[in-house]
């Protein structure tokens, strides 16, 4: 299943991608957030182990299983579509190795072959009670995104550091 008009945003955790999401969705662009967050949040109030600190794999194969249920959903969209991040941020996520079921969801699954990567960005950087990595392994995620992509067969894209306008303005251009 291929879809060209789905944009997927990735990158370390504090880099402003939950940030431009909400703000092209005010501009009344069609967004989906991340996964991840609600999947810590359901995690922690229900005790489960399904969150990156106690269980990496399952926290993993429950975000992907979640981003495909909204892939496939959205699947009929014909407007772009802007991810806060994707299926593919499951397949070596938070160091673990890809599961069967991970690869054949991103051979299968296909978002449109740029990825916007946003680097990390100390300046806005800060870590809470679902976004637990250090500084170090922000840096670290991003290059290990910007090696799996190509292996993955997409391109990424570093979206420049700036201002909300200036972040939208130059996706947009670049998404179409």
């Amino acid at each position: 299943l291929e879809r060209p008009n789905f944009f997927v945003f990735t990158g370390g955790p504090g880099v402003g991608k939950t940030s431009l999401v909400r703000h092209l969705q005010a501009a009344g662009e069609l967004v989906v957030e991340e996964t991840a967050r609600a999947v810590i949040r359901e995690q922690v109030d229900a005790g489960g182990r399904g969150v990156p600190w106690i269980d990496a794999r399952l926290f993993g194969d429950l975000c992907m299983a979640r981003d495909i249920a909204i892939f496939e959903y959205m699947a009929g969209e014909t407007r772009r579509v802007f991810f806060g991040r994707g299926i593919l941020d499951s397949h070596g996520g938070n160091g673990v190795r890809p599961s069967p079921a991970i690869i054949e969801a991103v051979r299968r699954y296909r978002y449109n072959p740029t990825v916007f990567v946003f680097p990390p960005w100390p300046e806005i950087y800060e870590t809470d009670a679902e976004r637990r990595q250090g500084w170090a392994e922000a840096e670290a995620t991003f290059g290990q995104i910007m090696s799996r992509l190509p292996a993955l067969g997409y391109t990424p894209l570093v979206v420049p550091t700036g201002d909300l306008g200036a972040r939208a303005a130059f996706v947009l251009a670049r998404a179409v």
